[in-house]
């Protein structure tokens, strides 16, 4: 396999952020042969981001860069207000399964934005990609 990257930048209003960033996940994961497991643990991460992150961000809207290559996954959610990186890991904590975004990323650290009150949470899902297996029919 040919190095494969892929990046999308996304900006959407909170109220169809639920509809359209796990949509760019699937169409990323599914360029990048992402294992169906993996695929399964980023759409619950994204299916968090984007059900919590309008909330977290000054103007409502979530705006998320997502990059895929053949290492996995990465999520990153621009625009945070402050604190809000913190806000929307507690925010995606479920009373059965605990922290999502702790449970389901590979990697999770939180950047400052210089010169503003915006931080960034980056989210990590890792995987590699199937290898191709010859099979001998033996004819």
């Amino acid at each position: 396999m040919t190095a494969l990257r892929n990046h999308v930048d996304v900006r959407v209003r909170g109220d169809l952020a639920g509809g359209v960033l796990p949509a760019v996940v699937a169409m990323l994961a599914g360029r990048a042969e992402c294992p169906l497991d993996r695929l399964e643990e980023a759409l619950l991460l994204t299916d968090a981001v984007a059900a919590h992150a309008p909330g977290r961000s000054p103007d409502g809207v979530a705006h998320v860069e997502f990059a895929i290559d053949e290492q996995g996954l990465r999520v990153t959610v621009h625009g945070l207000g402050e604190d809000g990186a913190a806000g929307l890991v507690a925010d995606a904590t479920l009373p059965v399964v605990g922290a999502v975004l702790e449970r389901v990323a590979d990697e999770m650290h939180t950047v400052h934005d210089d010169g503003s009150a915006t931080e960034r949470l980056v989210l990590r899902v890792g995987y590699s990609t199937p290898t191709a297996v010859a099979v001998d029919n033996g004819g």
